[in-house]
């Protein structure tokens, strides 16, 4: 059972005890109902104290059943709640560490609550696309008060228990305990001084009012809207807990349960739900346990003082982990600090970084010219241009200098890092680990795993990432790993629809107002359109049959390179980012028409939108089957992570599975009729045309 039942002298103590967070699965629903009525059946018990074991009184629901049967199983939540509330003998919650959802509810319907100092407490059901769905929406305005219960509610966000004590006129606890150590002696003493305590106090019976009531729900209603625009949960917040001061207890529960149900079905919260088990799932290599052994990073070397260079290194200066910088030039070397320099003063300005901190984060980085001076680094990071003949000169001396076990890291972005590892002696201390730029920004790193990456490599690695606040997804070797694999179709279709009669500008606000941070050819100009033209180049000896629209490179022969140069895709003003139509690129666009014998064609923004999406998924579906990605969800993380996907779609396979990979597999097989596109391409992945055919998908 898992929740333990013990009796000390007069008080029975119910101990929630399903790990890590005491998640209020089935099992611990049915042994808290069972351990209340045992313990109102002993005639020696005067009152009961419910508590959690370990590091948690209970992060709510226990997310392995969510979507199951068993999450709604009797006794469910409600069921339980009320249980408590109908005890005949006081229940008193002792809260501690985390008390989060269901288990921050499930307190609320006990009698008297009791917080140890630190204790985290919030209903962050709104990150999963829900409101609190056993009657945190009504208890908690009760409990605390209508203004700070709606914003807990709204932004989800953890509040610390000592916060939470000194609202005025706040019924949420009875007591702050002195410590977590002194919290069960005192929960326990509580149960003893309210055991003859009549009526029992119960939050339902306590009044939910705001004096401005009407005015301020429409206040919290035009703010939360212009916050939320993509997602329904945060405005049906503030409806369930504006019902808690116009509806009786009972009735606004049943119009929070009825919202609950319905915005479980929303593809938002399917997304959210998706996303939240997928970061989880991403952090799992297959063959590689829990128990892996990890070697110990206690300093990193950086080779590049670049960009790259700098953003890397600023992410383990942050973690407080010492950095060695490299560079060939005393100059470069410079630049590299000033850059890092700026970037932390800027924080300071803003507020958003105290100065002792920045002094501690430079203090630790130190530079050199030297490869020799990198010798004791427990991890080695190149981050050097991104051509093969500069990576082998890198690691034949990393393998010349650094000490065994330091594990040697390239921040390639497509090349073979089976090859890089083959430059040195021990490729089974060489990774890939893909940082996306700005690197001290941007939460997507890719790891690389090579053919012989030892294990204990990908595990100290996964570690590290977790260190530095990354979201690591685990990618095998091919060109352009996971992201820029996928994003090359994407930019190939781009460049179709432009031929075929689309405009950038069209093809970009078409995207974005699907929910993309940023069109492809807004991207292309951000980026470097010289960087897409190198590949492409690449690509013209080594794939010579593979279909391109000749666009990008008539830009890239106008010297066109994007905001670098002022000019790309669009033109722009000095000093500025905004992006404007270029007539140059029109004329240019319409001349290449002209040229091909293309008549253009008016194409909708439902076209553009599926066929970028739809060419991210069915290469995604490839990698999947390649055994690139070990999962559909880990692609979902890269886009959602790396490449400005919108959230509330939750990741291009995921998206596919909302919209029916039937529908999916259908709208492909048009696009591979049209002349002017690439018809080899749009033949479903293999793993997308076993899936229709099994009516199954990507994500289970």
């Amino acid at each position: 059972m898992s929740a333990e039942y013990k009796v000390h002298g007069d008080v029975a103590v119910i101990t929630l005890n399903n790990p890590p967070v005491n998640g209020l699965g089935y099992e611990t629903r049915k042994g808290i109902t069972e351990a209340l009525a045992k313990a109102n059946a002993d005639g020696k018990v005067k009152a009961i104290v419910i508590t959690g074991a370990g590091k948690a009184f209970s992060g709510g629901a226990d997310i392995k059943e969510f979507g199951t049967p068993k999450a709604l199983q009797e006794p469910n939540l409600l069921s339980v709640i009320l249980a408590v509330e109908n005890s005949a003998k006081p229940v008193v919650a002792a809260m501690h560490t985390i008390a989060m959802g269901g288990g921050l509810e499930l307190p609320l319907g006990c009698h008297y609550r009791i917080a140890a100092p630190g204790c985290k407490v919030a209903l962050p059901e709104v990150k999963l696309g829900l409101i609190p769905g056993a009657g945190g929406t009504q208890r908690l305005p009760r409990a605390l008060g209508v203004e700070p219960a709606l914003n807990m509610i709204v932004s989800g966000e953890p509040v610390p228990s000592e916060m939470l004590a000194q609202v005025p006129g706040q019924k949420l606890f009875d007591k702050l305990a002195k410590s977590n150590e002194s919290l069960m002696d005192e929960a326990i003493a509580l149960a003893r001084e309210k055991a003859d305590v009549r009526p029992l106090p119960l939050v339902r019976n306590l009044p939910a009012k705001h004096p401005q009531g009407d005015a301020y729900f429409q206040f919290a209603r035009n703010m939360v809207g212009g916050m939320s625009k993509n997602f329904p949960a945060p405005l049906k917040c503030v409806d369930a807990v504006e019902a808690a001061t116009k509806k009786k207890f009972d009735d606004g529960l049943v119009f929070e349960r009825d919202i609950f149900i319905n915005l479980m079905w929303t593809p938002e919260c399917r997304a959210l739900r998706h996303i939240f088990a997928a970061e989880r799932a991403a952090s799992k290599i297959p063959d590689v346990p829990d128990d892996t052994p990890k070697r110990e990073i206690k300093s990193v070397a950086v080779i590049g003082a670049g960009t790259m260079g700098g953003g890397i290194t600023m992410n383990f200066l942050n973690a407080g982990i010492p950095v060695k910088m490299l560079e060939m030039k005393q100059e470069a070397l410079d630049r590299g600090l000033a850059t890092i320099r700026k970037n932390y003063e800027a924080q300071v300005t803003k507020g958003k970084l105290k100065q002792d901190k920045y002094e501690q984060r430079m203090a630790l980085l130190s530079t050199t010219l030297n490869y020799a001076d990198l010798k004791d680094a427990d991890l080695v990071i190149e981050a050097v241009f991104e051509e093969m003949g500069v990576k082998e000169a890198v690691f034949k001396k990393l393998d010349e200098v650094m000490k065994p076990g330091a594990i040697m890291a390239s921040n390639t972005s497509t090349l073979d890092v089976n090859k890089i590892a083959s430059f040195t002696k021990r490729p089974q201390d060489v990774v890939g680990l893909h940082f996306f730029s700005p690197a001290n920004v941007m939460k997507l790193l890719e790891v690389i795993r090579g053919a012989k990456t030892g294990k204990d490599v990908l595990a100290t690695v996964m570690a590290v990432a977790k260190t530095i606040k990354k979201t690591a997804v685990v990618s095998g070797v091919c060109d352009g790993f996971i992201g820029n694999r996928m994003i090359e179709q994407y930019s190939r279709q781009a460049g179709f629809l432009i031929e075929e009669g689309a405009t950038p500008e069209q093809v970009d606000k078409a995207v974005e107002k699907f929910g993309f941070a940023m069109g492809p050819f807004r991207m292309g100009d951000l980026a470097g359109n010289d960087i897409g033209w190198a590949i492409r180049k690449r690509r013209y000896v080594e794939k010579p049959n593979m279909k391109y629209s000749k666009t990008a490179d008539l830009l890239c022969e106008l010297g066109r390179y994007g905001q670098k140069t002022g000019a790309g895709w669009y033109d722009y003003k000095p000093g500025k980012r905004d992006a404007i139509p270029s007539q140059l690129v029109v004329d240019m666009i319409e001349k290449h028409r002209k040229d091909m014998g293309i008549t253009p064609r008016k194409i909708s923004d439902e076209e553009i939108v599926q066929r970028l999406v739809y060419a991210l998924v069915n290469e995604g579906a490839h990698i999947v089957e390649e055994g690139i990605a070990s999962r559909a969800s880990d692609i979902d993380m890269v886009y959602l992570t790396g490449y400005g996907f919108p959230i509330h779609r939750g990741g291009p396979m995921q998206y596919a599975d909302m919209v029916g990979l039937f529908n999916v597999a259908q709208s492909m097989q048009r696009f591979a009729q049209n002349p002017l596109d690439d018809a080899q391409f749009w033949q479903p992945a293999p793993l997308l045309a076993r899936l229709v055919a099994e009516g199954k998908s990507f994500n289970g």
